[in-house]
This record gives C-alpha cells, sequence and structure tokens, in this order.
C-alpha cells in the first residue's frame, strides 16, 4: 500500500481529534505530506473518523489526482495542497471545526497569546482569514496569504488550520490553539486578558526549543 506509514497515522490523528472534540462529526480533515514524491495522504470525505482504516486514506498529488484510493479525498485537499506547495517546511496539515476557535472565527477575531501554550504557532496573534466557500481555491488562497510566516490561522465563519513539521507537531498545536482560545473566550466573559508581550513569547519560544525528549512529540507545557 502507497504511504502506508503515512496512511495509518493519519487514520490514527483522525480518531484523535474526534476523540478530543475538535472535529465534530465528520467534520475537519488531515493530511501528511511526503516532498519526495510529491504526494500527500488525506483524509476521505464524509467518513467517520472511528471507521476510517489506512487504506480508506486517500493518496493524491498537489494537484488533486488520486493516486491510490478508491475513496474521495477531503473537499480541502486544496487547502491542504496550498499550504504544502506555499510552506516547503510543512509535513502535515490539521483543519478543526473546534469550538472556542471557531467562535473567534466566526467573530473574526484573533487569538491572542492569553497563554504561553499558543507560542508554537510562530506568531502572538492567529490571525482570521475573511470567508471563501469551504473547499474552494479561494479558500485555499485567502488562508495561505492571511497564515503569513504563521503556522495556523483561522478561518472566518469556519475554523481553524494548522500546521507542523510532522502530523504531531500539528495535531499538538491544535489542541493547544483550542485550549488557548477558551481561555480567551472565558478571561473575556470576566473582563479583559492580559495578553503576553513580545518579548515574553521570544522567551518561552527559546524554552520550548529544548522542552520535551529528542524525536517526541511536545504535549503540554
Amino acid at each position: 500500500m502507497l504511504m502506508a506509514a503515512e496512511r495509518e497515522l493519519v487514520a490514527e490523528y483522525g480518531r484523535k481529534l474526534s476523540a478530543a472534540g475538535l472535529c465534530p462529526g465528520t467534520s475537519g480533515n488531515i493530511s501528511i505530506f511526503e516532498p519526495g514524491s510529491g504526494l500527500m495522504a488525506i483524509s476521505p470525505s464524509g467518513m467517520d473518523y472511528f471507521a476510517t482504516r489506512a487504506e480508506d486514506v486517500v493518496v493524491l498529488d498537489t494537484e488533486g489526482r488520486s493516486v491510490d484510493s478508491t475513496r474521495r479525498p477531503s473537499s480541502e485537499w486544496g487547502l491542504h495542497a496550498a499550504f504544502y506547495r506555499a510552506k516547503p517546511e510543512v509535513r502535515a496539515v490539521v483543519h478543526t471545526h473546534s469550538v472556542y476557535c471557531t467562535t473567534f472565527a466566526v467573530l473574526g477575531e484573533p487569538i491572542r497569546a492569553v497563554h504561553y501554550a499558543m507560542a508554537d504557532a510562530g506568531v502572538n496573534a492567529v490571525p482570521c482569514a475573511p470567508y471563501c466557500t469551504f473547499g474552494t481555491p479561494e479558500l485555499a488562497e485567502a488562508a495561505v496569504e492571511t497564515c503569513g510566516e504563521g503556522r495556523a490561522v483561522l478561518l472566518s465563519n469556519h475554523g481553524l488550520v494548522a500546521l507542523g513539521g510532522d502530523i504531531g507537531a500539528a495535531f499538538s498545536l491544535a489542541v493547544n490553539l483550542e485550549y488557548t482560545a477558551e481561555l480567551q473566550y472565558r478571561a473575556l466573559c470576566i473582563g479583559s486578558p492580559r495578553v503576553l508581550s513580545d518579548g515574553q513569547m521570544a522567551a518561552v519560544r527559546r524554552r520550548f526549543a529544548s522542552y520535551g525528549q529528542p524525536g517526541g512529540e511536545k504535549g503540554g507545557y
């Protein structure tokens, strides 16, 4: 089976996303890119994450041509492909419809550095791209442009995109951004949250460089 290991990981992390409450129902999507072949393994369209097996995961190129699978790919394959073309360091994309991130996407407001756990986003405020219909080239273009140098972007009235050098990093970022967004929401219900400064966040990123075990994913701080 082509890209067998990557397909197993897509199926595994799809279950993790669903179990974490980041992708209600069959919403959201996840992919892994293999730069040597120029192919990506992406979750199938409209399938229950807990019913998805490795062979259901679709292998296709960045032009949308299916290489190995009888399933239809996620309707957002073009969004994933656009990030792989624009950011050569990215090896995995996680797109969620998580409640708190999407709440700020509905408001058109960024996720701010109210907690240092969001430092892996690479920016101190995760921006929100303008609304475009899901699954369209316009959405992919708007998301990439708005994301800029960061590793995450909100999609207006839609959800979140988190990027990583591997699937574990992209998943961890999605989890930490949902946590940060919930804190921001709760703090706003009470008053005005204090936002960490650029200098404070820079210090966190320096500390993150030596956090965790070699070759392991960062699950918490």
